[in-house]
């Protein structure tokens, strides 16, 4: 890895930087503990059925659409007091999805020094014959390069019905989670049904799907890491995708999924400068679970302006 992509993926985002940095002191290093620590700040908010318990519904609606890291410690604070490598009941975790697992874990590593970035794909580990839109981790590795890890897939003592996996969490193999680009090329070229990808709990899937998380995967790339039901540009295709691409967009798609799926530094980072319709702009359009449609200024300064 050369020196500039390394000093890009140390230095945090709008979104990642914790802000606070009393707060982060004592905390491990090694991406294995940071990850554990993660699972135990955090808890998805369709899981906590899983833990024997349930969301306040106020919570359920809400803290899903926090941002930014700095306001997500801020809430697991507030519910808890103690030190973030203190254990905290679930209920007491932040109530966020698999993006903020991905965005804190990545926050923590570029905290303490290991090269961080999340990205948008598909998991194939939570239904069978699916591929579930998700978010990971992935982390430089010394020796082995680029490597995926899924905090939230960590096992935890305190869960009453664990997820069964036949892999590592730490380790997640490049077949059991594609990025998003992959998935848009397997559907373009015939290998794969587009009705296959989507959210499998709410009945969601499609090609649309596929093509709103290219962008957000190349804006991931990029240190802007959007939350998921965010849009703009070339990937808004409206709430169920009924605004289809022209060919010029089909042709910017494509050219996202194979940047993305190469993660060459340099073309990442040229593809998204050059790409306004690829770009985050100042404002996206958030297509919320429960508030419905809205536009969301987002805090800058803009990294994809610099």
């Amino acid at each position: 890895m050369l020196p500039a992509e390394r000093d890009f993926y140390l230095t945090q985002s709008v979104h990642s930087d914790p802000g606070m940095a009393a707060r982060l002191a004592e905390l491990p290093t090694g991406p294995d503990e940071l990850a554990l620590l993660v699972r135990h700040l955090l808890i998805h908010r369709e899981e906590a059925g899983r833990y024997g318990c349930a969301l306040p519904d106020s919570r359920y609606r809400s803290e899903a659409e926090t941002r930014y890291i700095d306001d997500i410690l801020d809430i697991v604070v507030r519910l808890d007091g103690a030190p973030l490598t203190a254990p905290r009941r679930p209920l007491d975790r932040f109530a966020g999805t698999c993006r903020d697992f991905a965005l804190l874990h990545c926050a923590l590593l570029r905290h303490t020094g290991t090269p961080a970035r999340i990205r948008c794909g598909y998991a194939t580990y939570f239904a069978e014959g699916f591929h579930d839109d998700h978010w990971i981790t992935e982390y430089a590795h010394p020796e082995r390069g680029w490597v995926l890890s899924d905090p939230q897939m960590v096992p935890d003592t305190r869960i009453e019905q664990p997820y069964t996996l036949d892999f590592d969490p730490l380790d997640v193999p490049r077949d059991r989670f594609l990025v998003a680009g992959e998935g848009w090329r397997r559907c373009r070229e015939g290998e794969a049904d587009p009705k296959t990808f989507g959210v499998s709990v709410l009945g969601l899937m499609g090609g649309w799907m596929v093509r709103a998380n290219v962008v957000r995967d190349l804006a991931a790339l990029n240190r802007d890491e959007v939350l998921p039901w965010d849009a703009w540009g070339v990937g808004d295709g409206g709430k169920d995708g009924a605004e289809e691409p022209g060919e010029e967009e089909l042709a910017l798609l494509d050219e996202a999924a194979r940047v993305t799926v190469a993660a060459d530094f340099d073309e990442v980072r040229a593809l998204y400068r050059d790409s306004p319709g690829l770009r985050v702009p100042a404002t996206v359009t958030s297509y919320q679970s429960f508030e419905g449609e809205c536009e969301v200024r987002l805090r800058g300064p803009r990294d994809s302006e610099g």
